[in-house]
C-alpha cells in the first residue's frame, strides 16, 4: 500500500532574486496529492480477546501450534487474525523465525469434516436430496475400494442432517457416490477453495484443489470429507462467510472499505438456509460440538479432525482439530475458524 499512502509533491515556478530567494510565485505547475489515508480492519478487542482465547486452547489440547480467523460477515473484513506460539518484535533474546509466519494466510491443511456441509450444498443443489432425504449407514462402515470408511457408532437410518450433525463418514461417503464427480468440486471452487481470497497479503498461500480427468470412487468419498486438498484457514473462513451470507461470496480484506463492490452470488439462497439450519444442530444435543453450546446465545458451524501424514500414511494419534462456525445463527454477524 505504499502507492496509496505516499501521495505526490507538487511543483510551482517561482522567481528568485540573485541569492536563491523566492520573491514571487509565478503559478502552480502540479498540485499536491496528499497520500490517502488507510485503516486496518482488525478491531484491537476481537483481536485481543481471540489472542488469548487461542493460547489458552492451545494450552488445554497440549498443542503445538494454532490459528483463528474472525471475519465481519457482511463486508467479508477480517476482524482478528491470531496464531500461536507469537513473538514480540521488541524482545531479541526470545526471537525465533519460525513464529513469525502468519499460519492463518501461509499453512496449508486439510479441511477435513469442516468441507462436509460444501458436500450437503451439491446434495442439494442436485435435487436428489432435501434435508430430510433418508441415508442408510448400517452397518455403521462402508469399503470403497480396499479402504474401509467408518462412522464412531452405527448411526443406522438417518438424514442428510443428521449427517451434519454427526459427522456421518459413512453417510458423505454414499452421498458423495451418488453425485455426479464434478459436482461437488464445483461447489468447492465457487466458494473459493484454491484459489487467492483476495487478502494481498504478502505469502498468502492458495492451497490445492484437485482436478482429475478421472475420479476413482475412493478419491470422490476422500475427497468430500476434506481429505485430497489443502486450504488455509484464512480460504476456510471466506468459505464458510458465503453460507453465512446466505449465498454471497466477498473477497477477504485486512482494510476497512475495501470489499464492498466483491459481492457475487456463488449458491441458492434456498441452498446455503437449508445448509445454515444443518449446521445448528451440530451444537445441540447429540451433536459433534455439544459441548460448545453457549446457553442463549445461537452459533452454528461444524467441527474437523485431520490426521497427520507420516513416514507410513496417516497417523492414528497425530492430528489437527478444526471448527469453522459463525454467530448469531438466525443472522451471522461473525464467521470464525479456528485450528
Amino acid at each position: 500500500y505504499d502507492e496509496h499512502l505516499r501521495g505526490v509533491a507538487g511543483a510551482r515556478q517561482v522567481v528568485k532574486d540573485l541569492k536563491g530567494n523566492t520573491v514571487s510565485d509565478f503559478k502552480q505547475v502540479q498540485p499536491v496529492q496528499p497520500g490517502k489515508n488507510l485503516k486496518l480492519s482488525v478491531d484491537l478487542r476481537i483481536q485481543y480477546l481471540a489472542h488469548r482465547a487461542l493460547e489458552q486452547a492451545v494450552a488445554a489440547a497440549q498443542a503445538r501450534s494454532g490459528s483463528m480467523v474472525i471475519l465481519d460477515v457482511r463486508t467479508g473484513e477480517v476482524l482478528a487474525l491470531a496464531n500461536y506460539p507469537t513473538y514480540n518484535p521488541n524482545n531479541r533474546g526470545e526471537f525465533r523465525p519460525d513464529n513469525m509466519r502468519n499460519r492463518a494466510v501461509t499453512d496449508l491443511l486439510e479441511p477435513g469434516s469442516t468441507v462436509k456441509p460444501f458436500t450437503a450444498v451439491a446434495a442439494l443443489e442436485s435435487g436428489r436430496y432435501t434435508p430430510h432425504t433418508k441415508i442408510d449407514t448400517n452397518p455403521g462402515y462402508i469399503r470403497v475400494g480396499r479402504k474401509v470408511q467408518y462412522d464412531h457408532l452405527n448411526y443406522g437410518m438417518i438424514d442428510l442432517t443428521a449427517m451434519i450433525t454427526k459427522s456421518s463418514q459413512v453417510a458423505t461417503t454414499k452421498v458423495a457416490l451418488d453425485l455426479e464427480p464434478q459436482s461437488v468440486r464445483s461447489v468447492f471452487q465457487r466458494l473459493g477453495l484454491g484459489q487467492s481470497t483476495g487478502s494481498g497479503f504478502p505469502g498468502e498461500r492458495t492451497g490445492m484443489l484437485p482436478n482429475p480427468t478421472h475420479w476413482r470412487d475412493l478419491a470422490r468419498a476422500t475427497f468430500a470429507f476434506g481429505y485430497g486438498l489443502s486450504v488455509t484457514p484464512l480460504q476456510l473462513a471466506q468459505a464458510y462467510n458465503v453460507l453465512a451470507n446466505r449465498g454471497i461470496k466477498r473477497s477477504v480484506s485486512l482494510v476497512q472499505g475495501q470489499t464492498v463492490a466483491s459481492a457475487e452470488r456463488v449458491i441458492e439462497q434456498r441452498v446455503a438456509d437449508d445448509v445454515l439450519a444443518m449446521l445448528k444442530t451440530v451444537s445441540q444435543e447429540g451433536g459433534t460440538a455439544a459441548k460448545a453450546a453457549i446457553p442463549a446465545y445461537s452459533f452454528a458451524g461444524k467441527t474437523g479432525t485431520v490426521h497427520k501424514v507420516g513416514a507410513h500414511g496417516y497417523e492414528a494419534k497425530r492430528y489437527q482439530s478444526l471448527f469453522a462456525g459463525m454467530a448469531p445463527a438466525d443472522a451471522p454477524r461473525v464467521v470464525g475458524v479456528v485450528v
